[in-house]
């Protein structure tokens, strides 16, 4: 079967199953990290979720903290309303958990250089955060595992590189090893450590290996990866070496590899892709998983079944990607590196079915598949995950399953790390809601940024300037679940493509074309303007661009156009925040008329920012009024001002620049953020699209950033008919 055909084939079992009313995995809630925290601490320092576990009685979760060098603890008696229990401060970074019981089994590395690694093995009291043993290791951890029976602990001493020496490449002594450790009730034996000599085995700097992650499956039997070396080793319960042989490479056809281009082009290549996987999860007592995220060598953007004894059994190759690709969530920046960048990959049986839930790091994705047949999963959702997630934990009997996710982007003002729970429901899929599955071509697509309704169901909508090399207009049809992208145009000059527009608006022309608000960039010399598009995406060279006028450019700033539409032979645009010469906490609508080539403004009054700042980032006109939608630039728990509101279209009354300008009315019309935490999530910064159809139903969308310092999810839902809202 074709690369091509196992990519469509998985399209429709994907989009299938978000069709019918069936057993689908649905996000319930959200968990920021940041609420660990006791009281009076600051809560601005970074902090993260990482590796998860739970204890027996599927009640609490407990997550490894890097950056704060601590467990968190969280309280999931109801699933749905996640609470926090506090952090335990650890003497030493944790780098993974696993749980026995109530005791929490947690590797810390404690290393004060490469070359002189050491870390040690605890057992921890959950409820108390009491420290109740502890087992010097010998070398630095990484993955640890329970045994399914909690005789023993296996640990990965990776002994990690130095990535700066040498251009990271191995082998860099000391070497890694395997440890096994017994436990007692409730604590270690120490005296039981057994290490596990894994030099020699791999071909590639078999005299340093470094493991990675580490699976025991039920005949107590250790699976061990060896990322860098490109390896898996398995082991016996009693610390024998039973198989060794190298992961293997795939070669990848229709993958973009070229990095950071502004567009989404999926015609590349790379032969002999080293797997060199990361996280490793037994599926039976013979097979196992492996997610390839990849290192310096490799990284071939799937994941991989083998059999124990060696053989391949199944492999992903671009199928994952491919499908990752169709729902926006693209990580373009990575392209030449990892792509989606597969790093964890966990099983779990629900209801009788076999799943692997495999991770995309870099997407934040968690793919789930159907492995009934080992030899063929089937790819039956993808879900929306918080940036980087790093580690889950399937709990079948409450029907959960649960994802930590590492990055912190608090220095960014973006999102901060959150645990995400699911639940498996007899319901249709909530995510996604806009895909291109079923064109005849793969499509990426992704930082959806402004929209406009045209008749039977059709959205128009347009993406910023993260794809400025690629700028496009894209069909939706809203009449399909999830809705669906049908097709794209992608917008050039006459004399080539038109690069680097930063396209922030769309409205139909009425003649079959459209105008565009491009967003401009003055110290780029890149001009605010508007774009008369043809039907095929054509700009028509001087005739087709509307620049502003000397006054507007006299006062402007880079927060230009956030909007267009059009009412009569007017157009009018939104200026996102405050030019020189605006009051504070007001912004210009500004008036275009394309019969007189006139231009005017009124002021818009907009909220005063909590945080940060607050400004327009879509304007429609319907009927009697004129839609904005007001937002501040903050996500999650911090957010406060994402709103529509409509201005009585009689006071649209544009008065001549320079001089003093009108004062517009405005009403609430709804609060979105109930929406935007309807499906489970945490609140996404930019609602930055609003399409209002000829009968009122209204649809809004949210820009994923390119998938850049963003978890990728795009938002895209009906609120109704605009008319039964607040009014």
């Amino acid at each position: 079967m074709s690369a091509r055909l196992l990519c469509l084939t998985s399209a429709f079992a994907l989009t299938a199953g978000l069709a019918n009313a069936e057993m689908n995995f649905n996000r319930i809630a959200s968990f920021a990290t940041p609420l660990n925290m006791a009281a009076g601490e600051d809560t601005s320092r970074e902090t993260s979720a990482e590796i998860i576990d739970v204890t027996a009685d599927g009640m609490t979760l407990v997550y490894t903290d890097s950056p704060l060098g601590a467990l968190g603890r969280v309280d999931i008696t109801n699933p749905a309303n996640p609470k926090p229990l506090g952090n335990i401060a650890l003497d030493g970074e944790p780098t993974s958990v696993a749980i026995i019981g109530t005791t929490a089994y947690a590797g810390v590395n404690t290393s004060e250089s490469y070359t002189a690694p050491s870390g040690h093995l605890a057992a921890i009291d959950v409820a108390s955060g009491e420290t109740v043993a502890s087992c010097d290791l010998g070398g630095q951890p990484d993955s640890i595992a329970a045994s399914k029976d909690g005789k023993f602990i296996a640990v990965a001493i990776e002994n990690e590189r130095d990535e700066d020496l040498n251009d990271g490449i191995i082998p860099q002594l000391p070497a890694g090893n395997l440890v096994l450790v017994n436990t007692t009730e409730g604590g270690l034996d120490c005296s039981s450590l057994k290490m596990v000599d894994l030099t020699g085995l791999a071909d590639i700097a078999g005299s340093d290996p470094e493991p990675e992650y580490v699976s025991i499956n039920n005949l107590g039997e250790t699976v061990i990866t060896l990322q860098e070396n490109n390896h898996l080793v398995v082991v016996s319960a009693a610390g024998e070496v039973v198989n060794h042989f190298s992961a293997g490479a795939v070669d990848l056809h229709n993958i973009d590899a070229t990095d950071e281009r502004g567009a989404l082009i999926f015609t590349e290549s790379q032969e002999g892709r080293l797997r060199e996987p990361d996280a490793v999860t037994w599926i039976d007592d013979n097979h196992f998983a492996t997610a390839n995220e990849g290192d310096y060598n490799g990284g071939s953007r799937g994941w991989t079944i083998f059999n124990k004894n060696g053989t391949v059994v199944y492999e992903s190759g671009v199928e994952f990607e491919h499908a990752i690709v169709q729902i926006g969530h693209y990580p373009d920046k990575r392209s030449d590196a990892k792509g989606v960048e597969p790093e964890s990959v966990t099983f779990g049986e629900f209801n009788g079915t076999p799943y692997v839930f495999v991770g995309a790091e870099r997407a934040s994705v968690v793919g789930v598949y159907d492995v009934t047949d080992p030899a063929a999963p089937v790819l039956k959702q993808l879900l929306p995950s918080g940036v980087g997630p790093e580690g889950y934990v399937t709990i079948p009997e409450r029907n959960l399953l649960v994802s930590a996710n590492e990055k912190d982007l608090i220095e960014d003002g973006g999102a901060r790390a959150h645990v995400m729970l699911f639940e498996q429901q007899d319901a249709p899929a909530a995510y996604p809601h806009l895909t291109s599955a079923g064109m005849d071509e793969l499509t990426g697509w992704g930082a959806i940024s402004g929209m406009v309704a045209d008749k039977d169901g059709i959205v128009w909508a347009v993406n910023d300037s993260f794809y400025g090399f690629q700028p496009s207009i894209f069909k939706i049809d809203t009449k399909t679940t999830p809705a669906t992208i049908t097709d794209v145009i992608r917008i050039e000059r006459t004399s080539g493509p038109a690069q680097k527009l930063d396209l922030e608006g769309i409205t139909l022309d009425g003649k079959g074309g459209f105008y565009v608000a491009s967003e401009g960039r003055t110290e780029r010399l890149i001009p605010h303007a508007i774009y008369h598009v043809s039907a095929e995406g054509k700009i028509k060279n001087l005739k087709g661009e509307i620049g502003i006028p000397a006054e507007l450019a006299a006062v402007e700033k880079r927060f230009g156009f956030e909007g267009i539409t059009k009412v009569g032979d007017t157009l009018w645009m939104a200026v996102q925040r405050e030019w020189k010469d605006d009051p504070a906490n007001h912004v210009k609508l500004v008036a275009y008329n394309l019969e007189t080539k006139e231009w005017g403004a009124v002021l818009y009054p907009k909220a005063e920012p909590a945080t940060g700042w607050v400004g327009l980032s879509e304007i429609v006109a319907h009927g009697d009024y004129v839609y904005v939608v007001e937002r501040d630039n903050q996500h999650d728990y911090r957010a406060v001002t994402k709103k529509i509101y409509r201005i009585p279209a009689a006071e649209m009354v544009p008065a001549a620049l320079g001089g003093e300008l009108p004062v517009v009315s405005k009403e609430l019309v709804r609060d979105l953020l109930p929406d935007l935490t309807s499906t489970g999530g945490y609140v996404l910064d930019k609602v930055e699209g609003l399409a209002i159809m000829e009968d009122g139903t209204a649809f809004v969308s949210t820009d994923n950033d390119g998938v850049d310092d963003h978890s990728g999810e795009t938002m895209f839902f009906s609120i109704g008919k605009i008319s039964d809202q607040n009014s």
